[in-house]
């Protein structure tokens, strides 16, 4: 691989926000250093939970319906009728993907082999995807974005030639490992740099979008973000669906011309790992209020976070199922901790979370 790549090209001159984005990211990883402070139930509880959700979030993203309760009920075995197979599928198969990448991460190697046996395991259960399962594509197809309902409101841009894709995978895949292994740029770059390319050549028939969201959580991990089996990086990226979409549509559309610029995809992939960072250090913060606060005091705790506004103490008190004098005793014991601030005062006081941006 020359040193001028494409890819290689990309990377120079990028804007002062996507470092000091990356700096950000890497102080608040120091802080986290393993979770150390968490007791193996509380990393236990997590992970299941991370499972479902991002299972959830990334199935949805393409079209899917089933929620997170859902997909909670159907691992218990509980039957559902109401959904297609395939959405159980393909729930069923991501959710055992990517439970083997959070415990055996170590052991695999980014690799064209690696991408194909993901997506071999990612279509596993699906009968109408067993020609093609594991294979490159061998006819075109288009990338479209998806709608609540799950159907298409248009094509975000076409995708490269079925006969390029196996070259294409191949130059890229090779040029991210050599990045990864001689250190050239920073791992988040590299990462970012081989998402975008690999849903612009959309390599396989189908399973694209969440093959390049499981392949995310594999390289973070490699990377050194240990954090990211605790957060779900799938949700994130749901909850800010319309921003993903557009990132992508404006970097993609610059690829393979004289200008390829894929800084507004770097953009929305850094705000997200940033975002994913922050929510790990805050469950270390969590941690220690599990330790300091009683049951209740904890359900008043979890009642204003969830709020997502200023909230009074009758309204805590009727939504968490907690007296008035111990709401009372809570909220001072979170004043004095500095996680709440308090917002007028007399009949009219409210009370909120501090939010530590």
């Amino acid at each position: 691989m020359h040193n001028d790549s494409k890819y290689d090209k990309r990377l120079e001159g990028l804007p002062v926000e996507i470092w000091s984005r990356i700096a950000r990211i890497d102080e608040l990883k120091g802080q986290w250093v393993g979770g150390a402070r968490l007791s193996p139930q509380t990393l236990g509880r997590l992970k299941r939970s991370v499972l479902v959700t991002s299972t959830g979030a990334s199935t949805r993203i393409e079209g899917a319906k089933m929620s997170d309760e859902d997909i909670e009920k159907m691992l218990r075995g509980i039957s559902i009728q109401k959904f297609a197979d395939r959405d159980k599928q393909e729930v069923r198969s991501y959710y055992e993907l990517l439970q083997n990448v959070f415990d055996a991460w170590k052991s695999i190697k980014l690799s064209e082999n690696t991408i194909k046996h993901f997506h071999q395991e990612l279509l596993k259960y699906a009968a109408k995807d067993e020609r093609h399962r594991g294979e490159y594509k061998k006819v075109e197809n288009k990338v479209h974005m998806v709608d609540a309902a799950g159907r298409s409101v248009g094509v975000l841009f076409d995708t490269t030639p079925p006969y390029l894709a196996p070259k294409e995978m191949h130059e890229l895949v090779e040029w991210a490992q050599l990045a990864l292994a001689e250190k050239k740029y920073h791992p988040l770059l590299v990462i970012g740099n081989l998402i975008v390319d690999f849903l612009a050549i959309h390599p396989f028939q189908d399973g694209n979008g969440r093959l390049s969201r499981v392949l995310t959580n594999l390289l973070l991990l490699k990377a050194g973000y240990e954090y990211v089996p605790y957060v779900s990086h799938e949700k994130i990226i749901e909850d800010n669906k319309p921003d993903y979409y557009l990132a992508l549509r404006k970097s993609q559309k610059t690829l393979k011309t004289t200008k390829e610029d894929i800084t507004p995809w770097l953009d929305f992939f850094l705000s997200t790992v940033l975002k994913q960072t922050e929510m790990a250090v805050q469950l270390l913060l969590q941690e220690d209020l599990d330790k300091i606060l009683s049951p209740k005091q904890l359900a008043v705790w979890h009642c204003l976070r969830q709020a997502g506004a200023e909230t009074t103490p009758a309204q805590i008190a009727a939504t968490a199922k907690v007296a008035r004098p111990t709401v009372n005793q809570a909220l001072n014991k979170l004043l004095q901790l500095k996680k709440i601030e308090r917002l007028g005062s007399g009949r009219t006081t409210r009370y909120r979370p501090i939010r530590r941006d």
